[in-house]
């Protein structure tokens, strides 16, 4: 079981290091803000999502679905507590410090150099999408520091192999 947040690059760097609903309740529309209040009347607090991994919900399907809030994706092997379950695949936390993450994934190529400053100790890997025979089928790449190795990954039941 691993745990993933996807978050725009611009958005990481307004957050950074640690990331919490409360940076960001002035930029909210009003849609996010009754949202918000509906979290605050019944949990007390405004959660940071998470996509979790299961059996019934791979690791390729939490990145691909974290892909669309964010061009960026940590992931991690534990949360803190509290967390709240909010869905059935979906955690949250009262806030995160984004440098205890385990990898970051990251869309576009060129956020490996901006980004290896802030979490010069963390795996990063580059995943782009690339079809075969009918299958979309996600490629990893880790890059660390100068050197660049390619990573496959095989899924089974949501557990990397």
């Amino acid at each position: 079981m691993m745990y993933f947040h996807g978050i725009d690059y611009e958005y990481l760097l307004y957050q950074y290091p640690v990331l919490s609903p409360r940076l960001t309740i002035l930029r909210q529309n009003k849609t996010q803000q009754q949202d918000r209040q509906h979290l605050l009347e019944r949990f007390g607090f405004e959660p940071v999502h998470f996509l979790e991994s299961s059996a019934s919900y791979s690791i390729q399907q939490a990145i691909q679905a974290c892909s669309a809030f964010g061009n960026v994706i940590f992931v991690y092997h534990v949360l803190p507590f509290p967390m709240l379950q909010l869905s059935e695949h979906e955690v949250g936390v009262p806030a995160i410090d984004t440098r205890e993450a385990n990898w970051i994934f990251v869309n576009h190529y060129q956020l490996i150099d901006k980004i290896r400053p802030l979490y010069p100790n963390l795996p990063i890997l580059f995943c782009k999408k690339q079809q075969y025979s009918n299958k979309i089928r996600t490629i990893y790449r880790w890059r660390k520091y100068s050197n660049s190795v390619k990573i496959k990954f095989n899924y089974k039941n949501g557990v990397v192999n």
